[in-house]
């Protein structure tokens, strides 16, 4: 609504009228006029942007006196803001032609003016938010604490693994975990370890052409190159030499089963986590030249990864003994647990004539290294690492959740050939920490249901061989 033009003030005037008193002249502050107070030099050009239009007016919000007058709120004649209390309405002119002579009063700004709209911007030093960062951070800082006694609480680390090692820590932990590693003082341990492989590979690899162990060795030598196809690290002669040192020792010291394919998958994780703790890149994604290496540091993780692998084994030799019993049994298990748990997913697969041997058996003989990204398995790892019985037990529920996981996919295949091809090829390229984190909560959840009733595993007896 249009203003009328305020009446002219004499000097002799002894207050203000009604229409001065208002609008509260003696601020000079009009919602959507420009503001009072002490002119300035006005400025050489009109505002061509947002932000200069913005600054020539003031909002109700920006006034920020008390909204009844003080005293003297009239003025005085020839006072310092009289001139502006006798301006009339119509030389104001509008604010989208005002060209800014009369600046704003920066004390009478609104601090957060400027920001009306705007999302609210971080400090620069301020530490990040993110939960995921927060949550490795405070993980680290418990396994540094755990490892920093002597000795080291077992339990302790076994629970803080079972979610997942940090990898600054995952090689020792890993080292402690197997048994290889005292939880107490270990400097002394680990040379003697490290010295008395040395002497195996003296000792055995230079037999490695005859005749007795000469079809072991030529096994070794095909299956090695296979490993890990999309892993560089793996193509170098060196690392399959290393690799092949350590199957054959393990072969001509456990004779009850000897070298078997499946076997030369197992110490991968061990050689990428134990490589770790020297190159600062992943290693599992870039390439990296191993002989660049100390070779004192190559022979230490080529011994470090021995022991490793051969204490994972004894958990599970019986998978490789003379038909391989503990396969056999484990697919029985998988098969009745399934049909427990899920019987629709279990006769759709056996109603398509898909038999749990075809795809299973790579599960168990190489404990679902072939269908995980190294990544994901070295995650696994943890997991199996920290729970008693990981690889020998509890692989059995994380194999049956894994199955479960593909479960609509599965059920969209109408025929052998679909559903055997999708088993064989899951698509899991993608898969990271939360994907195995999801897998293994699933798996904890099918043992946590059977863990008081057993006789679902504990009958499945070979009856007669499945191979």
């Amino acid at each position: 609504m249009p203003l009328l033009p305020a009446a002219p003030m004499t000097s002799g005037s002894t207050g203000s009228t009604t229409s001065s008193t208002f609008w509260r002249e003696v601020s000079g502050a009009r919602p959507g006029r420009v503001s009072g107070g002490s002119v300035q030099a006005p400025r050489s050009a009109a505002a061509h942007t947002f932000h200069d239009f913005q600054a020539s007016v003031s909002d109700a919000w920006d006034i920020e006196e008390p909204l009844t007058p003080g005293p003297g709120a009239g003025g005085q004649a020839g006072g310092p803001q009289g001139p502006l209390q006798q301006q009339s309405a119509q030389s104001i002119t509008p604010v989208h032609t005002q060209n800014a002579s009369y600046p704003v009063q920066a004390s009478r700004r609104s601090p957060n003016r400027q920001n009306v709209g705007s999302r609210p911007q971080a400090a620069p030093n301020q530490p990040s938010s993110d939960p995921d960062t927060e949550k490795e951070r405070n993980k680290c800082t418990k396994f540094e604490n755990l490892l920093s006694q002597s000795p080291v609480n077992m339990h302790q680390l076994e629970k803080f693994s079972w979610s997942g090692i940090p990898g600054k820590f995952r090689s020792r932990v890993w080292k402690i975990l197997c048994g290889y590693l005292p939880a107490g003082k270990s400097d002394e341990v680990l040379k003697r370890k490290r010295d008395e492989y040395n002497g195996y590979v003296n000792q055995y690899f230079n037999n490695k052409e005859e005749d007795i162990h000469k079809d072991t060795f030529r096994q070794i030598a095909i299956d090695v190159p296979r490993m890990s196809p999309l892993v560089g690290l793996f193509q170098q002669r060196c690392v399959q030499e290393m690799v092949e040192r350590i199957l054959y020792i393990w072969a001509i010291r456990h004779p009850a089963s000897g070298y078997v394919q499946g076997i030369n998958d197992l110490v991968t994780p061990f050689l990428m986590v134990f490589l770790q703790d020297f190159v600062e890149k992943d290693v599992t994604r870039n390439s990296f030249t191993f002989e660049d290496l100390d070779e004192v540091v190559r022979n230490n993780i080529e011994a470090d990864s021995f022991w490793c692998m051969t204490k994972v084994l004894d958990g599970i030799q019986d998978n490789y003994t003379f038909a391989q019993p503990g396969i056999q049994v484990k697919i029985r298990q998988l098969e009745e647990l399934l049909k427990r748990v899920d019987l629709k997913l279990h006769n759709h697969i056996v109603g398509h004539d898909v038999q749990y041997l075809q795809f299973s058996f790579r599960w168990m003989n190489n404990l679902l290294l072939r269908e995980l990204p190294l990544k994901a398995t070295i995650r696994l790892w943890d997991t199996y690492l920290a729970e008693p019985d990981g690889f020998s037990k509890f692989h059995l529920y994380v194999c049956a959740a894994f199955l479960s996981r593909w479960k609509s996919e599965l059920e969209q295949k109408k025929d052998f050939q679909g559903i055997l091809l999708f088993i064989q090829n899951v698509p899991t390229a993608k898969w990271h920490d939360k994907d195995i984190s999801l897998l293994v909560a699933e798996a904890y959840k099918l043992k946590y249901m059977f863990a008081d009733a057993p006789s679902h595993l504990t009958e499945c007896r070979i009856n007669k061989p499945l191979l």
